[in-house]
């Protein structure tokens, strides 16, 4: 009778088995919004002339998703800036890790790089802060000590999200945008290549460069609910302009999602590679700018979006691991007669009494004496979701042959490659733009390599995780 009983059981274990492993392994997830709307009247940044607020059109966000699996622990999150500062992010990181217990490694923090908020660190910032305080005792633009309400706010996102985590259904998978997105770049007649040369110019050649059409989505459903969507385009956040903070056109793919997403769902963002890629057809005359402008191109990607979504794959058996690695870039340096003269140049940023570019080269070689060392530690993340998914975050604005490159390289269908990760170091761009020069090759900070450096790093990162 105890054998009887004792098969019995072990048959029920055994057939019970696949339930029990779908329970202890299915995935989690949380999200949760902070406002991280600076006070009226900041600085603010994307430009090289001092802009100083005067409202609000739509408040800035940090948006956290947690997700966790068994032992697992991961965080995202998409902050309405320009860039990130790595002082901020690891700030972040740090708070966020002694309130949840997730591993500050296991953190991805990201930026926007809507030119409508506000400038809070860097070279510029440091010379508008210091030129405010010689002329008048203080800085009137700085009521706050933003940098630390910033990376407090974040890890308040990070710790409401890991609060609200539930189990969710994953889906994922590519859709394409055609016509919103350009190479900025140029060959030009005379045998140069020019960034953004203007509209209708006759002595264009061809672009420089490539666009990445793909717009990277994952879908998060709680039961029958909208929990998030995560959108990863590679496309400039530079139509808005003016002195109100805005999201830019993220704010406007929002409002497209609204209706589906409902009351709770939560719509992310992430820049994809696109630091040679903007909005401007050089073949047209523009429609329209401002807010039209951005509320015309998140409107396009909003309904590219809800067309793909039936389309989206599930994910049933997903498995959550996070690799990450630091790419030694070197720097570049110049010598100390140049860095005099930049501090002298400074003085001329924003006017026309010194030629774009040069302006331009004067910031980049002072934000260069801000750094502690010749070399720069990049940090390179990759969150696998799935078998068939995962996420690539890198700092900085980066080239779009190197995400396409990631993206070829990677084993995984869908990768999701998102840039100005945890750190805002300038452009990163290829080898060839190195050689060919123009506005962001001037405002790159590392040396030519590092950008195929970070490919090498989340290649192997991915092919790691692949195998795992």
């Amino acid at each position: 009778m105890k054998q009887a009983l004792f098969t019995l059981f072990s048959i029920c274990i055994v057939a019970m088995a696949p339930e029990m492993q779908l329970y202890a392994t299915e995935l989690q997830a949380g999200v949760a919004v902070v406002d991280i709307t600076p006070p009226l009247g900041c600085r603010m940044a994307g430009y090289f002339n001092e802009r100083l607020n005067t409202g609000t059109h739509d408040p800035l966000q940090a948006k956290a998703l947690v997700l966790h699996q068994e032992d697992e622990w991961a965080a995202l999150v998409f902050c309405d800036l320009v860039g990130i500062a790595r002082s901020v992010s690891e700030r972040a990181r740090r708070l966020a890790a002694e309130k949840t217990g997730i591993p500050a490694a296991n953190m991805l923090i990201a930026a926007t790089h809507s030119h409508t908020g506000p400038l809070y660190a860097g070279a510029l910032r440091q010379y508008f802060h210091d030129r405010a305080v010689a002329a008048k005792g203080a800085d009137p633009q700085e009521k706050i000590d933003y940098p630390a309400v910033l990376a407090a706010k974040i890890a308040e996102a990070i710790d409401k999200a890991a609060r609200s985590v539930r189990p969710v259904a994953l889906s994922a998978g590519m859709a394409r945008q055609e016509g919103l997105s350009f190479n900025r770049r140029f060959h030009m007649k005379d045998g140069t290549v020019q960034f953004n040369p203007g509209k209708l110019n006759p002595n264009i050649v061809r672009p420089a460069g490539p666009i990445d059409p793909d717009v990277g989505l994952l879908r998060f459903r709680a039961g029958d609910k909208e929990l998030a969507l995560l959108t990863v385009f590679a496309l400039h956040l530079d139509t808005v302009g003016g002195t109100e903070y805005s999201a830019d056109y993220p704010f406007y793919l929002e409002r497209k999602l609204q209706p589906l997403l409902g009351a709770e769902g939560v719509s992310l963002f992430g820049a994809g590679t696109c630091g040679d890629i903007n909005h401007i057809d050089v073949s047209k005359k523009d429609p329209q700018k401002g807010h039209l402008e951005a509320g015309r191109i998140g409107t396009t990607l909003g309904d590219t979006v809800m067309k793909a979504l039936p389309k989206l794959r599930p994910q049933r058996s997903p498995r959550l691991a996070i690799r990450r690695t630091i790419v030694q870039a070197p720097l570049q340096k110049y010598s100390a007669e140049a860095i005099a003269q930049a501090r002298k140049d400074m003085a001329k940023i924003g006017t026309r009494e010194l030629p774009f570019l040069k302006q331009v080269e004067a910031y980049k070689i002072l934000s260069l004496q801000m750094l502690p060392s010749d070399i720069l530690p990049m940090e390179v993340q990759v969150f696998r979701l799935s078998d068939e998914v995962a996420i690539v975050g890198l700092p900085g604005e980066i080239f779009v042959d190197l995400g396409l490159a990631i993206k070829k390289a990677s084993p995984f269908p869908v990768t999701l490659v998102i840039e100005l990760c945890n750190d805002a170091p300038g452009y990163v761009p290829t080898v060839k733009a190195f050689k060919e020069g123009s506005y962001e090759t001037v405002n790159s900070r590392i040396q030519p390599g590092g950008g195929e450096k970070l490919v090498e790093a989340a290649t192997r990162l991915l092919k790691e995780l692949v195998d795992r």
